[in-house]
């Protein structure tokens, strides 16, 4: 403590933390899409269909899911390092293994098991974040290991996979991503700490740190509408990232090396915007930059919608689409972590997560996969369009959470209770 009385920041410590949380995270993205610029030849491999996608994509949201909601709970009961450092080795050798796979049953059972791995690195890898950061640096700390994963996961892979489909054969390119895994596992065990109770509330809205029910976590106003926002965001996130390579392939007939090109927008759009949001909202609060977000994002999906096959404008509107993205930063973080007592921080983060990979992420990719094997792949940009609507007016409902904001207002004792 200081002679102030606030809790000592280490930066030391927090820039090393948060570096090698964004590279496990970077990890994680990689890991999860990789596979999406691969299915096309994956399809022709291992007979394969659009439906088989949608169910491929969806059973790693589901497991995400459910692994987020529990291990977010037991990482506030156990402490955050004994949560990330075991998934981080889990999910890189099975992502490895998925290289292995001979059908549909395979691939979905290896794909089940790294979902409950990364669902129990996410929320916790969020809440140790923001515990080595300084209370003014939530957001850009946040953005920072945030935008990892769509950089890594989004934008260098697509365009990493499709070259090395060139010379390698797709089973290998999945074998060559363990090892970066293992390495930064190491390094993590070397460097990570956890973080007591009573520093952890120095960076909520709400100065608890008693302990609480697990329930008592959707008793704080923002979390119900969080997880209606997650859904929301991530079932346009995962029906671009999974279905977008054959749309842009089989109904704008694109080549292989152009829709490599317009998909790696998902990631350099995601990037700048997760940084660059959770940055803003340091200085302007959370809810003004989430509302402007979410505004933005209908609109350059409908730009989006309305785009034929040029690669170059292809690029342009997927990239202001998922630059607004950085909601999803936003909503499992900040407006989530810093909204409940710090014993319920991972939690917080794990419910958001967990009913928004299930219900996004798990089964509205099925129904989008179904969608474009019976009526046409071009109706589920229809089903994105709809989930960013609803997710732009539930925002409006959600109250601010940054501990300086509100504080500031002389709020902090009863922010976000209903």
């Amino acid at each position: 403590m200081n002679q102030s009385g606030s809790p000592a920041w280490d930066p030391k410590y927090e820039w090393k933390a948060v570096a090698l949380l964004a590279c496990g995270f970077a990890l994680v993205g990689v890991d999860r899409f990789m596979i999406m610029p691969l299915f096309p030849v994956m399809m022709k491999d291992l007979d394969l269909d659009y439906q088989d996608l949608g169910h491929i994509t969806g059973v790693l949201a589901v497991t995400w899911g459910i692994s987020a909601i529990f291990m977010g709970n037991l990482s506030d009961r156990i402490g955050h390092r004994r949560v990330i450092i075991p998934a981080l080795i889990i999910f890189s050798l099975l992502a490895g293994l998925s290289g292995a796979a001979t059908g549909v049953f395979s691939l979905m059972l290896i794909r089940r098991l790294m979902g409950f791995a990364e669902g129990a690195y996410t929320p916790a890898s969020i809440v140790a974040t923001l515990e080595a950061s300084k209370p003014s640096r939530h957001g850009l700390n946040i953005g920072l290991q945030q935008t990892a994963f769509p950089l890594f996961g989004l934008g260098v892979a697509p365009i990493v996979v499709t070259q090395l489909l060139g010379v390698v054969d797709w089973h290998w390119i999945f074998a060559m991503v363990s090892l970066p895994g293992l390495i930064v596992a190491f390094l993590m065990y070397r460097v990570l700490r956890d973080t007591k109770p009573s520093v952890a509330a120095s960076h909520t809205s709400v100065a608890d740190v008693s302990d609480h029910k697990w329930s008592d976590v959707l008793r704080y106003h923002n979390i119900p509408r969080n997880i209606v926002t997650m859904l929301c965001w991530l079932t346009c996130l995962i029906v671009l990232s999974a279905l977008f390579p054959s749309y842009l392939t089989d109904y704008l007939h694109l080549n292989i090396t152009q829709m490599g090109f317009v998909l790696s927008a998902i990631g350099f759009g995601g990037m700048f915007g997760t940084f660059l949001m959770p940055t803003l909202s340091d200085r302007l609060g959370r809810k003004p930059v989430v509302v402007i977000a979410s505004i933005g994002a209908v609109g350059a999906m409908w730009m989006l919608m309305s785009t034929g096959p040029d690669a170059m404008q292809l690029f342009i509107w997927l990239l202001v689409t998922l630059f607004f993205f950085g909601l999803i930063a936003m909503t499992t973080g900040p407006l989530s972590v810093e909204a409940v007592p710090a014993k319920l921080m991972s939690s917080a983060s794990g419910i958001v997560i967990g009913v928004g990979e299930v219900f996004g992420g798990g089964i509205a990719p099925a129904i989008a996969g179904y969608v474009a094997q019976h009526y046409g792949i071009q109706y589920v940009m229809h089903l994105a369009l709809g989930a960013l609507v609803l997710g732009a007016l539930v925002v409006l409902s959600l109250r601010e959470t940054s501990p300086l904001h509100v504080r500031h207002g002389g709020e902090a004792a009863k922010v976000l209770r209903n």
